[in-house]
């Protein structure tokens, strides 16, 4: 088993493309077949698998949860570290802080079209830790 962190910067509210970050630990783990367990530190990020050749998908994406967790709103009891505060822990449950990726022939066995993705749900930047551990054989 192999574990490692990755820490990225973000830009504040989007998504980072992390595929090839984990597809090079897979490689270099020297695992053929198992599983990648990704997992983000953070109450307000989360992980997805998503689209990754149009960014209107993710963009579209981003509009639908300013629709479902809008900031600022009277309705969150919960605003210590300002209005996106809220909105951003309810994004992060509803779209989930951990990934399992299987693992075939070496390389994340990802679909054509997906890519694994850091999603920030905060409008500011942040450092964001994201932990992959690596099982299998």
């Amino acid at each position: 088993m192999i574990q490692e962190t990755l820490v990225y910067q973000t830009a504040g509210r989007g998504t980072t493309n992390i595929t090839r970050d984990v597809q090079r630990l897979v490689a270099s783990s020297g695992v053929r077949t198992g599983l990648a367990h990704l997992f983000v530190q953070h109450t307000s990020a989360s992980l997805m698998l998503c689209e990754n050749a149009d960014p209107a998908v993710r963009q579209d994406l981003e509009s639908f949860m300013q629709r479902i967790a809008p900031d600022g709103t009277r309705a969150y009891a919960h605003a210590d570290e300002g209005p996106d505060d809220m909105p951003a822990h309810i994004r992060s449950v509803l779209t989930g802080m951990d990934l399992t990726v299987p693992i075939s022939e070496g390389r994340c066995a990802l679909g054509t079209w997906q890519g694994i993705y850091l999603w920030e749900h905060r409008a500011h930047a942040h450092r964001r830790r994201v932990v992959v551990t690596i099982s299998g054989e």
